[in-house]
């Protein structure tokens, strides 16, 4: 995916936090939840996408590599080439608990499943 460039291409992880994501379609898939950044390379890995559930409750949680998101100023989020039946059948967790962010294998199977090549390997 491209990026589209800004007058400041930078942004505070806090403020991607309840960015909106959006399908090509245009239809609304959720929300940033948060950022995950690696701490030897500073390259942001994935935005954590809030999916589903309501007033909080039944959450899915899924992780995105950071290159499949594309920032479109005009709708003032994010939009990313899924529909909402893939992002359901993605790699996700709840609020039961995270995933291991150390295990190479399972960042791996969220890569390969978006298409990715993963972060530390770029």
């Amino acid at each position: 995916m491209t990026t589209t460039t800004t007058a400041n291409p930078l942004i505070a992880g806090a403020r991607v936090a309840g960015t909106d994501v959006y399908n090509t379609a245009g239809d609304h898939l959720g929300e940033i939840y948060d950022v995950m950044l690696d701490k030897q390379t500073g390259k942001v890995a994935y935005a954590i996408m809030s999916f589903g559930g309501f007033l909080g409750l039944g959450e899915k949680y899924h992780p995105i590599p950071w290159s499949v998101l594309d920032y479109d100023p005009q709708r003032g989020g994010y939009v990313v080439p899924l529909t909402k039946e893939k992002l359901e059948a993605a790699p996700m967790y709840d609020s039961e608990g995270e995933p291991d962010w150390e295990d190479k294998a399972y960042g791996k199977r969220v890569h390969d499943y978006y298409g990715t090549m993963p972060y530390w390997m770029m």
